[in-house]
């Protein structure tokens, strides 16, 4: 994931006012403050799989630092920013606690740029693999057992299947962007000729002052939800056409 350099006093008063934003339309919307209920659970999904896919990732590769600060693990609390988490919830994409790593320790048969790019992907795809995943979920109790979601439990079970799909699309997509400090910038960074590593390195600092203009002021989920939408109506119906085939 990524980690902000950002006055963290700012962005709590930016988190609080989207919640204050936020709270009159719950408050006054039982379904929206169930789906808000429901939305907990798949953002703890989401956020502890995309980050132990970036420290098993990591570990694999011959970094031993995510293991021994406890982030190789499903607990939820290792992996959980308060920010980030509530930036989800109530935005459609945030982040979770960034897991440190050292490119140094990597094995040898491959570069620091190319470790750090398994890294960085690793989470993200964890991701879109959640929303495949709970894709054929949702398909298989539609097909295999129709009779439940009529039920209450069933209804709420399915709802939920349906939010942790686009939490984990809508959390894999924002990290792909290729800006510091999200995992796409060091995605893009390895497959940069030299030259172009260079430049990118040395303008890092303007990249991510114009994420965080992007984020503060909307424009990064107005520019990002259609594609988000695109990712996951692709999953949808992709997993759906394997369903008629079945």
């Amino acid at each position: 994931m990524f980690q902000f350099g950002m006055d963290r006093r700012t962005l709590y008063i930016i988190m609080a006012i989207l919640v204050i934003m936020s709270l009159g339309r719950y408050l006054n919307d039982t379904n929206a403050l169930l789906n808000l209920v429901l939305t907990l659970p798949a953002v703890l999904i989401a956020i502890t799989f995309h980050e132990y896919a970036h420290a098993f990732a990591a570990d694999r590769l011959g970094d031993d630092t995510p293991r021994r600060q406890g982030r190789l693990s499903l607990n939820p609390l290792a992996h959980l920013d308060p920010i980030g988490s509530i930036m989800l919830v109530f935005a459609g994409f945030g982040w979770g606690k960034p897991v440190e790593i050292e490119p140094r320790n990597f094995k040898r048969n491959i570069s620091m740029t190319a470790g750090e790019a398994i890294v960085s992907i690793a989470g993200p795809a964890m991701n879109l693999l959640l929303a495949i995943v709970f894709s054929i979920l949702l398909f298989a109790i539609a097909k295999f057992a129709p009779l439940f979601g009529m039920t209450q439990v069933g209804s709420i079970i399915l709802s939920l299947i349906q939010i942790t799909i686009i939490i984990n699309v809508g959390l894999g997509v924002f990290n792909l962007i290729p800006l510091p400090p999200l995992d796409g910038s060091k995605i893009l960074n390895h497959f940069l000729p030299y030259n172009a590593k260079e430049w990118f390195a040395r303008y890092s600092q303007i990249f991510y002052i114009v994420f965080v203009v992007l984020w503060i002021t909307g424009l990064a989920g107005t520019i990002i939800s259609p594609i988000i939408d695109l990712v996951y109506q692709g999953i949808i119906k992709a997993v759906a056409a394997l369903f008629r085939v079945l």
